[in-house]
């Protein structure tokens, strides 16, 4: 906190609603009463709960600048938020601060088909676009488990991918341009002079790039400027069965180092199958250890051509049972088993932690024979499903807070996390570091990469109250427990795992 009593925070909470009602006028929402906090408390990473002193709910773009500005004026410290489907805890509330809430600005403004660019607000949910965009003949690419709810405003702080950014790219490569409410309350474009006229290679200082994936450290965006992509001519899809996690591991590389770039490699282990299943009923195996899904697009030809190569590199590598989607709705069955597995966890447990980190292709067994090592130690289930083609690991840790697990399931997220570094990979592949894995930073970068990137950040806020508190490690974050950098991981001292 900032040093001032609770009574100087509660004033100056009233004084920035006084300013903001007075600009704003009727229109924008605001919610002040202990019960509509508290839905605001935490995103879908439960562990991390903090009760916002004041949840504001823009009606127009227009509103957000005020917002800022007043925020800003009386010291009081905001964070944006969207659909609350972030995962690292990256919208948390201040306690005191204020909430902008950007659930009313929805709308997709524009889709241009000759441009192939869309214009939207960050309220609108991913999918949404899609949806927009396909009566003329294009989509958008990126496609978190969660695009049915999940923002495009969420997307772009995290830099969000899913299951087809192996061929296609995360948000990065897809936002053109975003109009954003920087920290003092002036709005700009990064990315471009004209968010209604998108540059698709603007020269200058990519201010657009560094705002992608700062987890809303940087500014509030208020519009978004986003690349469409045709339809693909052909689609075909797979699932490959294997009688252990090796063999789909080493399948995944050797369609990789065939040449083969695949829409999506998606693996789910025995634990994630048999939770999906049960919960989606989309044909998988419950008894195969793990399963490949694998799907590739394009022109038609091109596409039957590798696709057979695929099959063919499946069989090879100990694939027990190959299904090969045979029309659009068993793909979508398919893909509906695997978008369903977070929420599926709740059939094994009442209670799971989402972990996020990268590993190099080739080490992907070894990380999933390390994971299995640490769930051991610490007597908690973990199940595996993940983008097994760019080495995005999602572990979900199960555990139950009622017998008192919770402690050591954070311990072993955090351990798995630090894991994938060790194996010269990283702590995060598109959830974000937020407040869950700050503290792991350091294991990754040095106090010299941190403090760059604190500089950095401050030239954007400089004040400190654009969603303080996230993804630097901070002493009353972490104290000294998981302090200092380049330590050594557990696994790495019993001879197990050697750093990259």
């Amino acid at each position: 906190m900032d040093g001032r009593t609770r009574t100087d925070r509660r004033r100056a909470l009233e004084a920035v609603l006084r300013d903001v009602r007075a600009e704003c006028g009727p229109g924008l929402r605001v919610l002040s009463g202990e019960a509509e906090r508290r839905a605001y408390e935490t995103d879908a990473l439960t562990a991390h709960r903090v009760l916002p002193g004041l949840v504001l709910l823009p009606a127009d773009r227009s509103q957000v600048a005020p917002i800022v500005r007043a925020c800003v004026k009386h010291g009081v410290p905001y964070v944006a938020r969207g659909a609350g489907t972030g995962l690292s805890g990256g919208a948390l509330p201040t306690e005191s601060g204020v909430v902008i809430a950007l659930a009313k600005l929805n709308r997709i403004l524009d889709v241009d088909p000759d441009r192939r660019v869309a214009i939207v607000e960050p309220g609108a949910t991913n999918l949404s676009i899609s949806a927009a965009a396909g009566e003329f003949g294009l989509y958008y690419a990126p496609d978190p488990s969660s695009q049915v709810v999940c923002t495009i405003g969420g997307n772009v702080a995290e830099n969000s991918g899913g299951a087809h950014c192996l061929k296609y790219g995360f948000t990065s490569h897809h936002v053109l341009a975003v109009e954003t409410v920087l920290p003092d309350g002036s709005t700009v474009v990064l990315g471009s002079d004209d968010i209604e006229a998108p540059c698709y290679d603007a020269p200058g200082y990519d201010l657009r790039g560094v705002f992608v994936g700062a987890e809303g450290t940087c500014g509030v965006s208020t519009r978004i400027a986003v690349r469409l992509l045709r339809k693909p001519e052909a689609v075909r899809t797979l699932v490959a069965d294997f009688p252990d996690v090796p063999s789909a591991c080493e399948t995944v590389s050797a369609v990789i180092a065939a040449g083969i770039v695949p829409a999506a490699i998606e693996m789910m282990d025995n634990l994630a199958i048999r939770a999906c299943e049960d919960a989606v009923h989309a044909g998988y195996d419950r008894e195969a250890a793990a399963c490949l899904i694998i799907e590739l697009d394009g022109p038609a030809q091109e596409c039957a051509e590798l696709f057979e190569q695929v099959s063919a590199l499946c069989s090879e590598h100990a694939c027990t049972r190959l299904r090969i989607a045979r029309d659009a709705a068993e793909r979508a069955a398919i893909w509906a088993g695997r978008k369903a597995a977070f929420a599926a966890m709740g059939r094994l447990s009442p209670e799971f932690l989402l972990q996020d980190g990268v590993v190099p292709r080739t080490r992907l067994a070894e990380a999933l024979a390390g994971i299995a090592d640490l769930s051991a130690a610490a007597g908690l289930r973990v199940a595996n499903v993940f983008h097994a083609g760019d080495g995005n690991l999602h572990p979900l840790v199960l555990y139950r807070e009622a017998e008192g697990e919770g402690p050591a399931a954070e311990t072993l997220a955090a351990d798995i996390a630090e894991l994938c570094v060790a194996l010269g990979g990283s702590l995060s592949g598109e959830h974000g570091i937020g407040v869950d894995k700050a503290c792991s930073m350091p294991k990754m970068f040095s106090p010299a990469d941190l403090a760059a990137m604190d500089r950095l950040r401050a030239a954007f806020d400089p004040s400190g109250l654009c969603n303080p508190g996230k993804v630097f490690p901070t002493p009353a974050l972490c104290g000294e427990a998981r302090g200092g950098a380049y330590q050594p991981h557990p696994l790495e001292q019993t001879g197990k795992i050697q750093r990259w």
